[in-house]
């Protein structure tokens, strides 16, 4: 069986932020608008325009879905390093 591009293993009972359930069983769906603000709002957070408490907040407005300030924070530095 052959999993479309952008679709990640599900590794453990929590569903990261920019994905859902997919149908195909043991597989995440990614979903292009929630990540593309994600990256938006990490990579301010990490140049420093924003603090991590405006990043969640953006990230609500935009998305209607919460992230805690540890968990962007744990994303960004993942993403770019930490600092």
């Amino acid at each position: 069986m052959l999993v479309p591009d952008g679709y990640k293993r599900r590794t453990s009972s929590t569903v990261p932020f920019g994905y859902s359930l997919s149908s195909i069983e043991g597989y995440l769906e990614p979903i292009p608008e929630d990540l593309e603000i994600l990256n938006e709002v990490a990579e301010a957070v990490h140049i420093g325009e924003i603090s991590l408490g405006i990043g969640v907040d953006w990230l609500e407005a935009e998305t209607g879905k919460k992230m805690s300030r540890p968990g962007l924070k744990k994303y960004v530095d993942k993403k770019y390093g930490r600092r």
